[in-house]
């Protein structure tokens, strides 16, 4: 029997980011793989395989019309781990067509950098090793004045998706009260997963260590603007680990670098971050460029999640490793 047909276009990753040779082999005995990397898929190779394809595995653009000339569409994968606003989610949801996520496999390791950021704010480390080079390093007591401890430190979370998941576990054993803001979930969804629920204000007014941690929508863009970063505890440590469009950036970093609050970031406006801006010339800021997530373990992940679902698919069930969109969600959420 002919194999069902799959377009791999990963484009802006190479496909080994996505699918190892391994993975790719495997798949190979089940599907007929038409591969396009280095560039977006062309127009002309989409519309050549709309009529067989069973799986897309990238970003080509979705719109309805399309959707409605593959009649043999099963799954689409977006390997960008973001909800692309060039796919039509509602035409797929009414034709059961599942739209996942690699996000999942992204955010143990973003979970763990944000923890590794939260204790280096907390203990000072970076600015340690800098004094140290710079010979005026302080020893002992005298140079943990400012210092504190994780342990049973108050902890909050804005938004609780794949991130504050991952996270949860690693903070649980700090032993602090965890609060949660995220509007999309229930109180008692959010109890179950051992945090608590409380209105933004207090999150932030509350929270020692503060994580965002919230996607970025039509809906939140710049919500955490600078009336709201001003409620933030003046001795909390803050870790900007999902979307900086999110917070009013330009406020974020003049607060931090003022000393309102500790502030780490590892996510920008525009990136790569060009030289000449102006967080470039802070001083108390911690800087990473937007490395969290990738790492050799995360495309090894989602190498393997994303075969296992598309078996599972093959074999007549429902994809359980990858996040599957939700039409009314991903159609409002914004990616870059």
């Amino acid at each position: 029997m002919k194999k069902p047909l799959a377009l791999v276009a990963p484009w802006p990753r190479p496909r080994w980011m996505v699918l190892s040779d391994a993975h790719w082999a495997r798949l190979a005995e089940r599907l007929e793989l038409v591969l396009h990397e280095g560039s977006p898929a062309p127009d002309e190779l989409v519309e050549r395989v709309l009529p067989d394809v069973a799986f897309v595995i990238g970003q080509p653009a979705l719109p309805a019309e399309r959707i409605a000339r593959a009649p043999r569409l099963r799954a689409v994968v977006n390997v960008k781990g973001n909800w692309e606003p060039t796919i039509d989610y509602a035409a797929c949801e009414a034709r059961g067509i599942p739209v996942l996520s690699i996000a999942p496999a992204m955010a143990p390791a973003v979970a763990e950098a944000a923890l590794a950021m939260a204790l280096d704010l907390a203990r000072g480390i970076t600015p340690a090793d800098r004094a140290f080079r710079a010979g005026c390093e302080r020893w002992g007591i005298a140079g943990n004045l400012d210092a504190f401890l994780l342990r049973d430190a108050p902890i909050g979370m804005i938004g609780f998706g794949n991130l504050g998941r991952e996270l949860r576990p690693l903070v649980a054993p700090f032993g602090g009260r965890i609060r949660v803001y995220d509007p999309w979930l229930p109180a008692g969804h959010l109890r179950d997963a051992g945090v608590e629920a409380c209105p933004l204000d207090e999150v932030l007014a509350e929270s020692r260590v503060l994580f965002v941690l919230a996607g970025v929508t039509t809906e939140n863009d710049g919500f955490l603007d600078r009336a709201k970063l001003e409620r933030i505890r003046p001795d909390a440590a803050v870790v900007l680990a999902s979307r900086a469009e999110v917070v009013d950036f330009d406020a974020f970093v003049a607060l931090a670098e003022a000393g309102r609050f500790r502030a780490a970031i590892d996510v920008f406006p525009q990136e790569p971050v060009p030289p000449d801006a102006p967080v470039r010339k802070t001083e108390r800021i911690l800087l990473s460029a937007h490395r969290a997530g990738g790492l050799p373990a995360s495309y090894a992940r989602i190498s393997e999640m994303l075969v296992e679902d598309l078996e599972l698919l093959l074999d007549g069930l429902p994809p359980v490793r990858l996040q599957r969109a939700q039409a009314r969600t991903a159609s409002i959420a914004r990616s870059r």
